[in-house]
């Protein structure tokens, strides 16, 4: 009887770490893919650019929406916005833009996290180049 209230602590105390943790996802990632053509995943991140500025012909050929905590750095976030883009086959990212539309969560907890609870949404165009 004593090794199965064991296990039972074991089981519930697992479920709620599961559960608690699986709620704080700091990157919510989306994509979408608007080409008719198939264009091969990159093999990394590194193989994508971000161009604020582009000289030569392109085409859209998606877009990666990314909803994170304010506080989070845009190098990170334009990381995400990469791999993601590699994965669609695109050649750059760029076109970043922000909403910081999130709002604040009424929560005890609320002043030892800061605004950790304010998100904002970040939306690139992701290119290939023709």
């Amino acid at each position: 009887m004593k090794k199965q209230t064991q296990n039972l602590k074991s089981f519930l105390t697992s479920m709620s770490i599961v559960l608690l943790l699986s709620g704080c996802s700091i990157y919510h990632i989306n994509s979408e893919d608007i080409s008719t053509d198939f264009f091969p995943s990159k093999n990394s991140a590194n193989d994508v650019a971000y161009l604020e500025e582009i000289d030569n012909p392109f085409e859209i050929i998606g877009y990666v929406t990314i909803n994170t905590e304010r506080n989070q750095r845009i190098n990170e976030v334009v990381e995400k916005m990469k791999h993601e883009a590699a994965i669609l086959g695109g050649d750059a990212i760029t076109n970043i833009q922000t909403d910081a539309t999130g709002s604040w969560k009424r929560l005890p907890v609320q002043n030892f996290v800061g605004n950790g609870y304010v998100r904002a949404n970040f939306k690139a165009s992701v290119i290939v180049f023709k």
